[in-house]
């Protein structure tokens, strides 16, 4: 696929917090570790970590994420935001609406949706994973966060995934039929973001509203949660937390704390 244009994705990154703090590589463990140790030896807010192929890439839950070298977007934000540890969920939401916005500018399609509260898919019955965010914290002792790695992977152009995988996740190209470049979303996605993280600062709970905007899975999908003993109802919109509703079969309503909502 050739060698990640670093030079490229910088210069039009002029003018936002990610301008010359890009850091490529063509094989790492983890960019989210990587982040998270720079940042407790005091590495700046806006460093960007973008890697070809990840050995030990790792998703929410403990699960691990297939990173097959060049085919997709591999990156890491370290931020450091004026919010609460109890906030952090709102960095996931404005990745994966800053995310869909940039593959549809890099594809002109709307094929990409967003299941709460970090995933992004396309289709339905199931939906098949495409991208996924995990986002990792260090809070002070009084609560506030100190600093957040934000781990983004977008599957660009794979055809053809490891056998435990190829009925839940898929890639933009086998979607589209067409390559996407990897620099054009990437700067997309550090353009979109760098906007994103200006607004959190003027109005950090705005980013709920625009979550249900965006998300067919707030509100009105029948879904199953894989938690506590697990359970089925029906999406009823976020809590001013931005935890998820269900209104359950047996009339009750739940909060979701740790995701695993899948569609009925």
């Amino acid at each position: 696929m050739g060698s990640f244009a670093v030079g490229r994705v910088n210069e039009a990154l002029q003018g936002t917090i990610f301008h010359g703090r890009l850091q490529h590589f063509a094989t790492i463990g983890s960019t989210n570790i990587q982040a998270l140790a720079d940042a407790q030896a005091g590495a700046e807010s806006g460093k960007v970590y973008i890697a070809d192929e990840q050995t030990a890439g790792r998703g929410r839950g403990g699960h691990t994420w297939h990173s097959e070298p060049d085919r997709g977007l591999y990156l890491t934000m370290l931020v450091r935001p004026a919010l609460r540890s109890s906030e952090v969920l709102k960095l996931s939401m404005i990745t994966a609406l800053a995310a869909v916005e940039a593959v549809g500018q890099v594809t002109a399609s709307r094929i990409t949706d967003i299941r709460w509260p970090n995933d992004l898919v396309t289709g339905a019955n199931p939906a098949r994973k495409v991208g996924g965010i995990l986002t990792e914290a260090v809070s002070t002792p009084s609560g506030e966060l100190r600093h957040a790695a934000i781990g983004l992977g977008i599957n660009l152009n794979q055809l053809e995934f490891p056998a435990e995988l190829a009925t839940v996740a898929t890639s933009l190209r086998r979607e589209l039929g067409v390559s996407v470049s990897r620099e054009e979303l990437a700067i997309a996605l550090l353009l979109q973001m760098d906007g994103e993280l200006r607004q959190l600062d003027s109005d950090s709970n705005e980013v709920f509203h625009r979550m249900e905007q965006k998300s067919s899975w707030v509100r009105g999908k029948r879904v199953h949660v894989a938690e506590q003993e697990g359970y089925t109802g029906k999406t009823a919109g976020l809590t001013t937390e931005g935890l998820l509703r269900i209104h359950c079969d047996d009339g009750t309503e739940r909060v979701v704390r740790h995701g695993g909502v899948r569609e009925l």
